[in-house]
């Protein structure tokens, strides 16, 4: 009877699976990786979640092996580890009949602390005030 209780169902794990994607926020973390590794603050600016609810469900996504971290300094990076998870999430869009919701890669996002932004930010900014130097020295 013990052998019975220990074999698992056959489709015991692809429904775990299921269940680890069956959460808003944790979509919309992939969707924000779908291009690249973002930093939980900036996640935190674009989908206006906490980042302790960030982090929570940032954890559950690295146990399950879909996503890995990084630290650069202060900030922690995401990306994802299984790009094949874009191919599930594509077929649920188009199963489901609705269209995939916006992208939320990469932008420039107002008040946001991220490297990127900020780095974007400060290049924009050169980019309209280039620095201009004289041939006779001066620089305005």
């Amino acid at each position: 009877m013990a052998a019975i209780k220990a074999q698992r169902h056959p489709y015991e794990e692809p429904a775990s699976f299921f269940k680890l994607l069956a959460h808003p926020a944790r979509l919309a973390i992939l969707e924000t990786l779908r291009n690249g590794e973002e930093c939980v603050c900036h996640m935190e600016a674009t989908l206006g979640y906490r980042q302790a609810y960030l982090s929570q469900q940032l954890a559950v996504l690295r146990e399950a092996g879909i996503i890995q971290d990084r630290r650069d300094g202060w900030n922690i990076f995401y990306r994802v580890m299984k790009p094949e998870i874009y191919q599930v999430l594509d077929a649920m869009y188009s199963a489901e009949g609705g269209e995939k919701p916006g992208s939320h890669g990469h932008n420039n996002t107002p008040g946001c602390p991220c490297p990127k932004c900020n780095s974007q930010t400060a290049d924009a900014a050169e980019n309209r005030h280039p620095t201009t130097i004289h041939t006779n020295g001066g620089i305005s």
